[in-house]
């Protein structure tokens, strides 16, 4: 059986990513797509990046870059590491790469680089890291930072009225422009929820990995999901973002 499955953000907790492997019982047939921040928050960001990097060479991935994911690229490539990256996971990123060595660094660097900001499938579903503000669409974003950094999208479909008709006048226009979008960056435990949550035509699927949640795997066609254990828990004595 070949299954699209989408992971949300993991923030260097490479047990989590584990576990939620076994319990989806994903194979090579699997096609995968992570919505990105992959690194910053738990001790394991650069295991997890030599993880996915093997693992695109046995199956289809598609990774997509997160704002975390640009911070650290910046840092394997000019060395900037800005105190608000420091604050927000960035040191526990630095400390994970403290024994690579020039070549292995300049592998990662490349994975980086390689991100894509965004993915539409055959089925005209948008899959992006955070959002984009313009009406038109995410292909014409003035400024591509909002596919990392945007929070109004997923705030629009949080706030919309349940009962709005898509043909009504009043219906985001951002939101009819694909038949659904996976997004990351917003954890959902900023609206009470431990699960992927649903609003409107929006699936969030972090479900605060970097902070006191598990990660989420979900199958796109079956809504099926799985869950790590919450990530304080398999790494008890850090402190992750929290």
């Amino acid at each position: 059986m070949n299954r699209t499955l989408v992971i949300g953000d993991i923030h260097g907790g490479f047990k989590a990513l584990q576990q939620v492997f076994e319990r989806a019982e994903v194979t090579p047939n699997d096609t995968l797509i992570f919505l990105g921040d992959y690194v910053d928050g738990w001790s394991e960001s650069s295991r997890i990046i030599q993880f996915l990097i093997d693992l695109s060479q046995k199956q289809e991935c598609i990774f997509i870059k997160g704002n975390h994911d640009a911070w650290c690229e910046d840092w394997l490539a000019l060395g900037q590491s800005p105190d608000m990256w420091l604050f927000n996971g960035g040191t526990s990123t630095v400390e994970s790469y403290s024994d690579y060595e020039l070549e292995d660094l300049e592998g990662h660097l490349e994975f980086f680089q390689r991100m894509k900001s965004y993915h539409v499938d055959d089925q005209n579903r948008l899959f992006i890291h955070a959002g984009y503000a313009s009406m038109h669409g995410p292909e014409k974003e003035v400024y591509s930072s909002n596919y990392r950094w945007d929070r109004t999208l997923w705030e629009t479909a949080v706030a919309m009225d349940k009962k709005l008709e898509r043909n009504s006048e009043l219906y985001p226009k951002r939101l009819l422009l694909f038949k659904e979008i996976f997004i990351g960056h917003t954890p959902t435990l900023d609206i009470g929820s431990k699960i992927p949550t649903n609003k409107a035509n929006v699936w969030n699927m972090d479900t605060g990995a970097a902070f006191t949640g598990a990660l989420s795997i979900m199958d796109i066609d079956t809504r099926e999901f799985w869950q790590s254990d919450p990530l304080s828990s398999l790494y008890p004595d850090e402190k992750g973002r929290n």
